[in-house]
């Protein structure tokens, strides 16, 4: 009966996929780079809402063939908004309780959206505390605890299979410069920078990835082999940057690392709503700023090419944090001096 169940639970999924276009590819046009095309891959346009859709498919397919989900099995993930979405989102739709363990400074409106899909969230003071407590109440519930942070990169099939890197080459082959020279991507588990920079190996192209990271994150100091202050209060960026080393993220695939000012994350993402039309998540400031952190370095060098990030979510989740000026003053701090720095570096965009 346990194994029809799984059966039909497959199948759910893979109509819900069948069911989903691929998300598109936007062309930026920016003045200050007639020769540097910069793309942003727009995961917003999922079902539910992120580039976290993606991995909570992956992460229900791996344990669902893994024997992990039964029909009765409550599922229980740490997370701090998109992936805990995501994964209520798919509970939902394969008849399951979900639980998102998240620490009490989440956006509001993640929150909502967690509730919307029927899942109930479990908070925690510290963003450090959610992996034990996670652990703890799936041993009391009987339940599976996905750990996002372990399997992201083992669940997902970085070969292909429609991933998300086959997907931005497969759409950039008609483009002028179909070989991007940079994927620009920041870190939340690792697991999608572990599948791009495994696929863009297993091509054998010449693209490079750099991997942006915020304040407060272990990821940058780990990769150049600098002392972690593991006291730091955690990344302030939502959804990426951790206060550890994740098992999912893998250096080795990585060919640069860049740390990026919360600060100038925010700016940047201001600076986008402007060129778009549209607000974006702050995680995505950071991939942007990468990016034409990048850009800068190849006029520079005159080359000509093109760059490859992420636009991972809507900004409509964070109306009332990122932006909100008040907000983001007693979090985040002053950002008119990013803004000025930011302005001066690309001119007219």
């Amino acid at each position: 009966m346990a194994r029809d169940w799984v059966k039909s639970s497959l199948n759910k999924i893979q109509a819900d996929f069948q069911r989903s276009a691929d998300t598109h590819l936007i062309k930026l046009d920016m003045l200050t780079f007639p020769d540097i095309d910069i793309y942003l891959k727009d995961e917003s346009i999922h079902p539910s809402g992120s580039l976290k859709h993606r991995l909570a498919r992956s992460l229900y397919l791996h344990a669902l063939i893994s024997g992990w989900i039964g029909p009765d099995t409550p599922v229980i993930e740490s997370s701090s908004g998109s992936t805990a979405v995501s994964e209520a989102y798919f509970a939902k739709l394969l008849g399951l309780t979900f639980i998102a363990v998240m620490p009490k400074s989440t956006a509001k409106s993640k929150i909502k959206q967690i509730e919307f899909y029927g899942g109930q969230c479990h908070f925690v003071e510290h963003t450090h505390q959610i992996y034990e407590e996670a652990e703890n109440l799936a041993s009391a519930l009987n339940g599976h605890y996905m750990d996002q942070f372990t399997f992201a990169e083992r669940a997902t099939d970085w070969r292909g299979n429609n991933n998300i890197a086959s997907s931005i080459f497969s759409q950039m082959e008609k483009e002028k410069h179909p070989i991007p020279n940079w994927v620009v991507m920041s870190a939340g588990t690792g697991g999608t920078s572990a599948t791009i920079g495994r696929y863009i190996r297993y091509k054998g192209v010449d693209t490079k990835l750099l991997v942006v990271d915020p304040d407060n994150s272990a990821f940058y100091p780990h990769f150049n082999k600098e002392k972690i202050n593991t006291n730091a209060p955690g990344s302030r960026i939502e959804g990426i940057g951790r206060p550890r080393v994740e098992p999912s993220f893998i250096p080795s695939v990585i060919d640069e690392m860049q740390h990026v000012p919360d600060t100038t994350s925010i700016a940047t993402m201001l600076m986008l709503e402007g060129v778009l039309g549209r607000k974006v998540g702050p995680s995505t400031g950071t991939n942007v700023y990468g990016a034409l952190s990048k850009a800068i370095e190849m006029r520079a060098n005159n080359q000509s090419g093109s760059i490859v990030t992420l636009l991972c979510d809507s900004g409509e989740r964070y109306l009332d944090t990122y932006y909100n000026t008040d907000w983001v003053t007693q979090n985040i701090g002053d950002i008119s001096m990013a803004q000025h720095a930011l302005q001066a570096l690309l001119g007219d965009v």
